[in-house]
């Protein structure tokens, strides 16, 4: 697993993505819901600055965990660090859970990934981030 030197940058490219109506049985790994925000391939040469993430409670108050995984697939809990465990997200509104305050990086082979908390509302996620090479 290789960090590019951000240094000597020669491309960074701004990336918004979403994930709508998570819940406790959607993603990837089907009954823990958990769905990958963002993904920094293997051998991707990139660095990704994760500057914002913002989750948003659609319908009943929900609650919602955010891990860094260090490996891309999620293989086990061992390879997984919670940056927000069960975060409230009042009803109809948002919670940013990342800003440029306390932004993340993620080199190759990492990614995060979300879930909404059982038996609770389902969640929006929109996250803005750089990819730098």
């Amino acid at each position: 697993m290789a960090a590019p030197n951000i240094v000597n940058v020669t491309t960074i490219t701004g990336v918004t993505t979403f994930h709508a109506g998570i819940a406790a049985t959607t993603g990837g790994k089907g009954a823990l819901g958990i769905t990958t925000v963002v993904s920094n391939a293997a051998s991707s040469g990139k660095v990704l600055k994760i500057n914002s993430l913002v989750a948003a409670s659609i319908g009943s108050t929900t609650g919602v965990t955010l891990q860094y995984f260090n490996h891309i697939n999620h293989t086990s809990a061992a390879s997984t660090v919670s940056i927000g465990m069960t975060l409230a997200v009042p009803t109809f509104s948002t919670l940013a859970v990342i800003t440029k305050d306390n932004s993340v990086y993620l080199e190759e082979n990492t990614s995060l990934g979300i879930f909404a908390q059982p038996n609770t509302g389902t969640i929006d996620v929109v996250c803005s981030y750089e990819e730098i090479s």
